[in-house]
C-alpha cells in the first residue's frame, strides 16, 4: 500500500468512493436523500493536509480534513482538526487496514499544524471502521440523525400550548438559551461553552432561516425548539430539508409526552410548506438527548473524537 499526498488528480476516483460509502449507509437510513454526487473536494486537495492510499495504482482510499481551527468544540482551549462526512472513505477489502495507514500519515500533518483534537464523521452503520478509530485512541462524540417529515405517534399533551413563535418575542427564549449552557457544564457533559450574550442572541436569532418553535404553560415558555434551514452533513442541505440547531425544556415539564408534541407542531407546518426531512445533530455523551432523539431520529452518523497529549507540539 502507498499512501500519497491527495492532490487534485486524486479527486475523480475520491468522489466515486465517497459516494459509494455513502450509498451503503442510505440502505440502512431509508430518510437520506439520494444523491448523485458529493460536494467538491478542490479545497482538500489545495490545504495539503489529506492523503490518498493506492494498491496497484488505483485508489482504495482517501482522508481529508478542513483547516485547522481553534477551541475545538467551542469548550476546549485546543486547536482541532474535523474530517467531514464525503471528505474521507474507502474500498470495502481491508477497510481498517487502509483507514490505519491512511491515519498515521495524515495525522502527522496534522499535529505538525498544532492540531491536537482530531475529530472524524463516520457513518453510523460502519462498525468495522468503528472498530478500528477506537483502536487508535477515539471515542464517540456527536451524531447525525434525520426522519422524514412526518408526525410522530404520541397522545396529546393537555394543559400546554405549542406554536411557533414571532421574531418580535424570541428575546422570551433566552432564560431557557442561558439554563440550556447552563446543562452543558453539568457531569456527564463538562462542556463550559461561553452563552451569547442577550445582545447577541437577539441577533442571531433573526437570522435568516432561524425559526423558533415553544410550549407554553399559563402563558410562559417552558421548552423551545431552534430549526434551521441547514444542517452540518451534504446530506442536510436543499430546499426540503430542516434542521433542528437547539432545543431545551424545563426539568419540571420534562416526561409529559410535551417534546414530542412540540416536534408535530413543527413538523406540520414544515410539511405544509414543501419539506420532507428534519434532521438534528447532538453530543452522545447527553444522555437526555441521546434518550430522546434516537427513539425517533435513525443516526447516520458518528463523528469519533482523538485529542493528543499536546505536549508533542514542543517536539517540532
Amino acid at each position: 500500500m502507498n499512501i500519497l499526498n491527495f492532490e487534485k488528480q486524486h479527486i475523480k476516483e475520491a468522489m466515486a468512493l465517497a459516494l459509494a460509502n455513502y450509498r451503503d449507509e442510505r440502505q440502512f437510513v431509508k430518510a437520506l436523500p439520494q444523491v448523485c454526487d458529493i460536494p467538491d473536494l478542490n479545497a482538500f486537495a489545495e490545504n495539503g493536509l489529506g492523503v490518498a492510499a493506492f494498491e496497484n495504482q488505483k485508489m482504495t482510499g482517501f482522508l481529508c480534513c478542513n483547516e485547522p481551527f481553534d477551541n475545538a468544540f467551542r469548550a476546549t482551549n485546543v486547536r482541532g482538526i474535523f474530517s467531514p462526512m464525503g471528505a474521507h472513505a474507502a474500498v470495502s477489502e481491508n477497510r481498517p487496514k487502509v483507514y490505519a495507514a491512511m491515519y498515521q500519515a495524515a495525522a502527522a500533518k496534522w499535529v505538525r499544524t498544532g492540531a491536537v483534537s482530531h475529530a472524524v464523521c463516520l457513518h453510523a452503520h460502519d462498525e468495522e471502521l468503528q472498530r478500528q478509530f477506537y483502536c487508535y485512541g477515539f471515542g464517540l462524540r456527536c451524531i447525525d440523525a434525520i426522519r422524514p417529515m412526518e408526525l410522530i405517534d404520541c397522545r396529546p399533551c393537555a394543559g400546554y400550548d405549542f406554536a411557533e413563535l414571532p421574531k418580535n418575542e424570541r428575546h422570551f427564549v433566552y432564560p431557557l438559551h442561558l439554563a440550556l449552557y447552563r446543562h452543558y457544564c453539568e457531569s456527564p457533559f463538562f462542556m463550559n461553552r461561553r452563552p451569547e450574550t442577550q445582545e447577541e442572541f437577539l441577533v442571531s436569532s433573526k437570522q435568516e432561516g432561524e425559526r423558533y418553535f415553544v410550549a407554553k404553560q399559563n402563558g410562559k415558555i417552558c421548552a423551545f425548539l431552534k430549526i434551521s434551514a441547514c444542517g452540518e452533513t451534504f446530506a442536510a442541505a436543499g430546499d426540503t430539508y430542516r434542521h433542528i440547531r437547539g432545543a431545551y425544556c424545563l426539568p419540571e415539564h420534562r416526561g409529559k409526552g410535551l417534546y414530542q408534541n412540540l416536534l408535530n407542531v413543527a413538523i406540520s407546518i414544515l410539511k405544509r410548506e414543501g419539506c420532507t426531512r428534519l434532521g438534528v445533530n447532538f453530543e452522545s455523551f447527553n444522555p437526555t438527548a441521546r434518550g430522546f432523539w434516537l427513539k425517533y431520529f435513525a443516526a447516520y452518523t458518528n463523528s469519533v473524537v482523538r485529542r493528543v497529549d499536546e505536549r508533542i507540539t514542543q517536539l517540532r
